[in-house]
């Protein structure tokens, strides 16, 4: 460690994209704010203050590890990479490449996941995917094909220009604690915020209008809220002649729109839907924000769309304080997708099933025979897996135990393989079951970029190397390509990035030397290196009008038998599958076991109070939990956070069939008391 530098590095954890400087000082680390960072503004939440406790961590990996029998056997670089290489190779050659799965990171830089999903295809296998399918995928569905483009629309900042601010299935006080002091400053400003939320949050108390809707009833409150609008003709029809087509289609369908059924499904009343209604249309200027409350059903394309069509129906989108804020969980998620890490998008979201698509990427790879897409997406590797289709999966710092539904399956499915590659920074739920395991260097020992939510690239610097023999991803990946007779040489980030320069249009003038010299990173789209970015985008084109189809799940079980609506969802001092915050000892304390919320009327009925243990039973899997008395849950609900192991063995869900996304938020169990 060098005494005295000073990096700019990117916060690992949400989506936000907050950076601060790293600091040696007497071989220690410290962290400076950056006070005028575009979004941060010199704070950082409860979990970016803490990230550098993950640096020195004592569980942190530090050599590469083989498993013979039950024992983990340190092996030199070469020689993991050899056998890892070897192994892989000897599965192509048994079974054919696209029997192999890679699941990538969302935590890692943009040139590590393109040269991630690289190495996917030009070893042969169409099965390349990440993070995204289990939360935004629906976003990137439902608003390329409405807007063009499936990002946010705006920059964090400008919520602070909104009028009104609408904000479904998003606990964002929580989940990406810095967006509240933008909405706060709307607020103070005399913005009105609006909260759609079953439970309520830390969020609800900033609303000046919670509505409490039944849980999975968003598509209803988002229709009767446009019934309401066209009833009283506060649409923006300016706007909707001028930039949009198939309205006409939409407003037939609601005008056979029934308000009483939409009252009756959300569970609120008419006053309060044309509340929301009229604050929202005839707001000057509105956000609408939305997170995985949205995205996270068997309905979660459509919900989307829905959310597209509220904002096109009243012009809310392409100005300053108006458009659509889907909020990223993880600090490069974003960047995964624009990368293409996704079974159905090749880089800059280009159709992987489409051959001319696939040619000119050949072109640029100099490979004629890529394999054609949609390969499988995250839960449905594990399914092939199960079927005996995919032998071998090469992990790239993802926790699939926890993180996945039906979990228990997850877990046969990685036994069943015949050969699992994991790359990370810790001996994880999903490590364990590895036969090689490679340690990896962390966010502050690497330098790279990130795209956050706001689509902002920022290029994070190297503060200091890692301990013990711990690589970046991107020299595992490129070392792995080589012995995989994939490429020659190993490259620097650099040189990925003017790669993506070339491949992904988006990017076409975000290159390193811009980046290293930018202030405050650039917003994509960047076409050249003249173009400063685009923090506003559809401030001209034409959208797209989605008719609906969506249907809400038969909730006749609930209340019965003891069968609950299970909710899971994030806590502010922990962050998805918890194998960084469950392991961060100035906030673990707070939350250390996956506690299960429970109304007190459903709590006293069942005769159970504080701290009591129950079973939870879904269809494939059950699990042992403490319960916590909580009157922000409504009745005949559960609220269990998803950062720990088991929770996950609980939730059984169907998919999205558009964007194959689990519907978490579907989930049911059965309680028992123990």
């Amino acid at each position: 460690m060098k005494t005295g530098s000073k990096s700019k590095v990117i916060c690992p954890f949400c989506g936000a994209g907050c950076a601060f400087f790293i600091v040696t000082k007497s071989n220690s680390l410290n962290i400076e704010y950056i006070s005028d960072h575009p979004v941060a503004l010199g704070a950082l939440c409860p979990k970016g203050n803490s990230s550098i406790s993950i640096v020195k961590h004592p569980d942190r990996l530090k050599h590469p590890l083989v498993k013979r029998g039950n024992e983990w056997i340190e092996l030199p670089w070469n020689d993991a990479l050899n056998l890892a290489a070897e192994r892989l190779l000897d599965i192509k050659k048994r079974y054919g490449a696209d029997s192999v799965g890679f699941l990538a990171s969302a935590r890692a830089t943009n040139e590590e996941i393109y040269l991630f999903q690289k190495l996917a295809r030009l070893f042969g296998s169409p099965h390349i995917d990440h993070c995204a399918r289990l939360c935004h995928a629906p976003s990137l569905v439902a608003l390329k094909d409405m807007l063009g483009s499936g990002a946010m629309t705006n920059p964090i900042s400008d919520l602070a220009n909104s009028d009104c601010i609408f904000v479904l299935g998003s606990n964002f006080a929580e989940t990406h604690p810095v967006v509240s002091r933008w909405v706060w400053d709307a607020k103070d400003r005399g913005a009105a915020v609006i909260v759609a939320d079953p439970r309520r949050t830390i969020t609800t108390r900033i609303a000046d209008l919670h509505l409490q809707l039944r849980s999975g009833s968003d598509p209803y409150l988002l229709y009767a809220m446009m019934k309401v609008i066209v009833d009283r003709g506060l649409c923006d029809y300016q706007f909707v002649r001028e930039r949009t087509e198939g309205f006409d289609d939409l407003y037939r369908w609601l005008h056979s729109f029934d308000l009483k059924e939409a009252v009756e499904f959300t569970g609120l009343s008419e006053r309060e839907i044309v509340a929301a209604a009229c604050h929202y249309a005839e707001a000057y200027s509105a956000a609408l924000i939305y997170c995985m409350g949205i995205t996270q059903h068997r309905n979660g394309t459509e919900n989307v769309r829905a959310c597209a069509n509220l904002a096109l129906l009243c012009g809310k989108v392409g100005a300053p304080g108006s458009g659509i804020f889907p909020l990223r969980g993880q600090n490069n998620v974003q960047g995964a997708c624009d990368m293409g890490a996704l079974a159905d998008y090749l880089p800059g979201y280009a159709d992987a099933s489409n051959h001319m698509e696939l040619k000119k990427l050949s072109r640029v790879w100099e490979k004629s025979d890529l394999p054609l897409g949609p390969g499988y997406t995250v839960t449905e590797m594990t399914n092939a897996s199960l079927n005996g289709k995919i032998k071998a999966m090469v992990i790239l710092g993802e926790n699939p135990v926890v993180s996945d539904p039906e979990a228990s399956g997850v877990k046969k499915a990685l036994e069943k393989l015949e050969f699992l590659l994991v790359i990370d920074l810790f001996m994880t739920e999903t490590a364990r079951y590895a036969d090689i395991l490679l340690p990896a260097a962390c966010w502050a020992e690497k330098e790279g970029s990130y795209t956050n939510t706001e689509r902002r690239v920022q290029w994070s610097e190297k503060a200091l190397d890692p301990d013990g023999d711990a690589k970046p991803d991107l020299w595992i990946i490129g070392e792995l390509g080589k012995r995989l007779k994939i490429w020659g040489y190993t490259p620097r980030p650099d040189e990925v990035l003017r790669e993506i320069n070339r491949v992904v249009p988006q990017y076409g003038g975000i290159t390193p030397e811009r980046l290293r010299l930018s202030k405050n990173g650039l917003i994509w789209p960047c076409q050249n290196e003249s173009h400063p970015g685009t923090p506003i985008l559809h401030q001209s084109g034409r959208f797209k009008f989605h008719t609906p189809q969506f249907a809400i799940e038969d909730k006749g079980k609930i209340g019965k038998n003891n069968i609950f609506k299970l909710i899971t969802g994030r806590l502010v001092v922990h962050y998805n599958s918890g194998s960084m915050s469950r392991r961060l000892s100035e906030l673990f304390p707070y939350e250390p076991i996956a506690s299960v919320s429970i109304n007190p009327e459903d709590a006293a009925a069942l005769g159970l109070k504080n701290g009591d243990e129950v079973k939870l039973i879904g269809e494939s899997g059950e699990g042992i939990f403490q319960i916590r008395l909580d009157v922000s849950v409504p009745p005949k609900t559960l609220f269990l956070p998803f950062h720990f192991p088991g929770v996950n063995d609980v939730v059984t869900v169907g998919l999205d069939t558009s964007s194959r996304t689990p519907g978490f938020k579907d989930a049911e169990c059965r309680l028992e008391v123990v």
